[in-house]
């Protein structure tokens, strides 16, 4: 049984990835660099893909900034402000339907009989493709658009995520033995750099690192999350 895995470095996908492992199943992994901000989450995802030991891990690159009209990809400030009703400006127009349409593609060549995404329709940002009836629709659409849908062979959409609050997810997580020290959430990371004390020249600049910032949207459903789970979230913040 194999199962392709939209993985992006991120508490959900991770976790998603972790259980389509515990489940037995072989995984291939599939990261997506879209010209987003917060590019360090394809670093947590090599990181993640190596501790899962998958049997592969394709990284594919698009850029959607050539479209732009959100703030992970486009000149718009991302909001620090709290999580606001309705869809705020961090959604990525059609970002999970070109996602799923790479997996299809891995899944056909892989021979896996699944793809699997972490969405979360509970604890997250209103994203209308994070929706049941989102999931639904385009495994329909896998079923016509593909030879092994045709032939009988279609791949199934797997969200294991989708009803479960972010709590539920990290304490799922923490039973696999996840260490989410090595995924990255955050919308709008703060860069920094390490200091390296050299005799008789003081302090200069060493290696650049990414903080998450402690205020998006994303940080704050993850720090919700750690503490509804009532475990200590591993990560650093910028802001406390």
């Amino acid at each position: 049984m194999r199962s392709v895995v939209l993985l992006s470095g991120g508490l959900d996908s991770t976790t998603a990835a972790a259980m389509a492992r515990a489940d037995g199943r072989e995984i291939f992994a599939l990261t997506v660099s879209y010209g987003q901000r917060h590019g360090g989450e394809v670093e947590a995802a090599r990181r993640v893909a190596a501790w899962l030991g998958v049997a592969r891990h394709v990284e594919v690159a698009t850029d959607l900034r050539a479209i732009g009209g959100s703030a992970l990809t486009a000149e718009i400030a991302v909001p620090k402000g709290g999580v606001a009703p309705g869809i705020p400006v961090t959604y990525v127009p059609a970002r999970n339907t070109l996602f799923l349409a790479y997996a299809l593609a891995l899944a056909e060549v892989s021979c896996a009989d699944e793809i699997v995404i972490g969405v979360n329709a509970l604890d997250y940002s209103g994203y209308p493709d994070c929706r049941p009836e989102f999931i639904a629709a385009f495994e329909a659409l896998a079923r016509v658009a593909t030879k092994a849908g045709v032939e009988g062979r279609a791949v199934r959409i797997h969200a294991p995520l989708l009803k479960m609050t972010k709590a539920e997810i990290i304490r799922v997580g923490l039973r696999l033995g996840v260490d989410y020290s090595m995924t990255h959430s955050c919308y709008d990371p703060v860069v920094t750099a390490d200091v390296v004390m050299i005799p008789g020249k003081g302090g200069l600049p060493g290696a650049i690192k990414q903080i998450a910032c402690g205020r998006c949207d994303a940080c704050r459903l993850r720090r919700k999350g750690f503490n509804e789970a009532g475990a200590c979230d591993p990560i650093h913040y910028a802001a406390p």
